[in-house]
């Protein structure tokens, strides 16, 4: 099982560029774009420097794909 899911994250980091912008995408994936922990994922949400995620369902939260392309587009312009 978690074998599974780690290779359902990694095919999502290798797939996002071809993901609508209107996807969303798990923690996890985001630790991947940003290459950082999960706790610095957090950190950073709080300061803002993150985009925060939209919650989904009552115990599901997930970012958008369009809002991070926009902040990873920005950090690379910095």
């Amino acid at each position: 099982m978690r074998q599974q899911r780690k290779l359902k994250q990694q095919e999502t980091l290798n797939n996002f560029d071809n993901l609508p912008d209107s996807a969303h995408v798990r923690q996890p994936v985001v630790e991947g774009l940003y290459a950082c922990s999960g706790a610095t994922v957090w950190r950073r949400v709080k300061e803002g420097t993150i985009p925060a995620p939209k919650k989904l369902g009552p115990r599901i939260s997930g970012w958008n794909v369009g809002e991070l392309r926009a902040d990873l587009a920005r950090l690379g312009g910095e």
